[in-house]
C-alpha cells in the first residue's frame, strides 16, 4: 500500500482513479470542492450532467491532441463542474486559452503579463478549481505513461512562476477530493512519492528541461 494515497497502486492512475474520485463525489455531490473557500462552489449543483454522445468534446482537443482517459471519464460522469470552469462553450466544444490569456484572465494584466512568455510552449491550458492566490491549470502537452497530461501551479507571491503539481487530472481530481494525500512541501511534492515520481519526472522533462518549476517575468 502506497503511504502517500492509502490505495494500492495499480488504482493509482488514470480511470481506475477517477472512479474512486466519482464514487467519493456521488456519495455527497453537493459539498464542496475546497474546504478552504467557498469561491469553488460544490462538486455538483445538480444532478450530474454527462456529456451528449457525439458532442465535438469527445473527439479531441482543438490542438489535435487526444483526451486524457480520466477526462472521458469525468466527462462521462459530469460536465457541470469544467462548464463552470470555462472547459467548454454552449455547443459542447473545448474553450481552451494560452498561459498568458488565462493568467491575464485570472491575476489582471500586471501580474498575467508575466506569463505572456510562456504561452507558446503552453498554448491549450484549462482552469481547475484551487489555490487563493495561486492557481490550478491542465496543460495539454506530451502525456505521460498514462495518457495523462500535467496540471500545473501559476503562482505571484513574490516571483511569479508556473510549477509542476499533479501529473495529471486524474491525481488532481483525487487530491482535490482528499482520497490522494500528498505529504511535503511546495508545489511539486508529488515528485518524492514513490507512485507519482515516475510520472512527474516525466512531465517535468517535457515542460521545464528536468526542472520542476519555471519563473515567469514580463517581457520589457
Amino acid at each position: 500500500m502506497n503511504p502517500a494515497t492509502q490505495i494500492p497502486p495499480s488504482e493509482a492512475h488514470g480511470v481506475a482513479l477517477t472512479e474512486r474520485v466519482i464514487a467519493s463525489v456521488g456519495a455527497d455531490p453537493h459539498r464542496r470542492i475546497l474546504d478552504y473557500s467557498e469561491w469553488a462552489g460544490p462538486w455538483l449543483t445538480g444532478e450530474p450532467e454527462p456529456l451528449p454522445a457525439g458532442a465535438p468534446a469527445w473527439a479531441v482537443f482543438p490542438s489535435g491532441r487526444p483526451l486524457p482517459p480520466s477526462l472521458r471519464r469525468w466527462l462521462a460522469f459530469d460536465t457541470g463542474l469544467l462548464r463552470r470552469f470555462g472547459w467548454l462553450d454552449e455547443h459542447d466544444a473545448f474553450v481552451p486559452r494560452p498561459l498568458g490569456e488565462l493568467a491575464r484572465d485570472e491575476f489582471g494584466d500586471m501580474w498575467g503579463s508575466c506569463f505572456d512568455g510562456v504561452s507558446e510552449r503552453f498554448d491549450e491550458c484549462f482552469l481547475l478549481p484551487g489555490g487563493s492566490d495561486s492557481r490550478r491549470v491542465l496543460v495539454t502537452s506530451s502525456g505521460d505513461d498514462h495518457g495523462e497530461y500535467p496540471v500545473v501551479a501559476l503562482d505571484v507571491d513574490d516571483i511569479p512562476c508556473v510549477e509542476l503539481m499533479y501529473p495529471g487530472l486524474d491525481v488532481y481530481l483525487a487530491h482535490t477530493a482528499g482520497i490522494v494525500t500528498a505529504r511535503g512541501e511546495g508545489y511539486s511534492c508529488l515528485a518524492r512519492d514513490r507512485v507519482y515520481s515516475r510520472r512527474m519526472i516525466t512531465h517535468a522533462q517535457h515542460l521545464f528541461s528536468g526542472e520542476f518549476a519555471e519563473e515567469c517575468f514580463p517581457d520589457l
